[in-house]
């Protein structure tokens, strides 16, 4: 069996070897946009792609022609869209399911494989690569069991993709509130928790929460400095 895995992630750089030691089926990781084209796939002929975290747009000659599957870290129909990690954390919502579900031209609202339990603790690196431990757990029940999805049952909730200015702290209210900010932006390619000044951005990372404060990293820039 071949199958490609989709992903350029940090937390995923090793799923390909794991799987292939795992399963014994040839694994090909794909990491660019521009290798994610019809011909490209079609040389390869895949029985499976596997999108564990993905930022761009499948192309619908791919998913129309292969199988197709993309992981979506909420208990599908609830919390369809963007930024699945960082809508639930501040929802206060911290135990969720990680969803594998077949890619269709309508965003997360393809049939389910299969569902897993996922905590949210820890900060959103640690959650990522946590979670690519789930996914590879996830793949293999796929692939090896050839899982035949179910269309998604229950209330359609839809989530917006957050923006680089909600990652402002300057108006929350608790110290629970803070840290879940500082936490669930910590992970490589996200704008990080900030505050500003007239002169000033200080970005927070690295966070625990210690009785009634937090401990956290700062990185202090001039904001001419700041690309903004």
């Amino acid at each position: 069996m071949k199958i490609i895995i989709a992903s350029n992630k940090d937390w995923n750089k090793d799923i390909c070897g794991n799987l292939s030691n795992k399963t014994g089926f040839e694994f090909i990781n794909i990491k660019e946009k521009s290798e994610l084209n019809y011909e490209s796939i079609k040389k390869l002929n895949p029985d499976y792609l596997f999108f564990p975290h993905w930022s761009h747009i499948i192309p619908s000659e791919i998913y129309d022609n292969f199988e197709c599957v993309i992981f979506h870290m909420t208990d599908l129909p609830f919390g369809r869209g963007g930024s699945p990690l960082q809508n639930l954390i501040s929802r206060e919502i911290y135990e969720t399911k990680i969803s594998a579900i077949k890619c269709i031209k309508e965003i997360d609202a393809g049939p389910i494989y299969l569902k897993k339990d996922f905590s949210l603790d820890g900060s959103a690196e640690e959650i990522y690569y946590r979670a690519s431990k789930v996914v590879e757990e996830m793949i293999v029940e796929i692939a090896t069991g050839k899982i035949v999805p179910s269309p998604q049952a229950g209330k359609v909730t839809y989530f917006q993709r957050r923006k680089p200015e909600e990652s402002n702290i300057e108006n929350l209210d608790s110290i629970e509130k803070l840290y879940d900010y500082i936490r669930m932006l910590d992970a490589d390619g996200y704008p990080k928790a900030f505050l500003e000044t007239g002169n000033l951005k200080l970005e927070f990372s690295k966070a625990y929460l210690k009785s009634d404060k937090i401990i956290a990293n700062v990185e202090i820039k001039l904001k001419k400095d700041c690309n903004e």
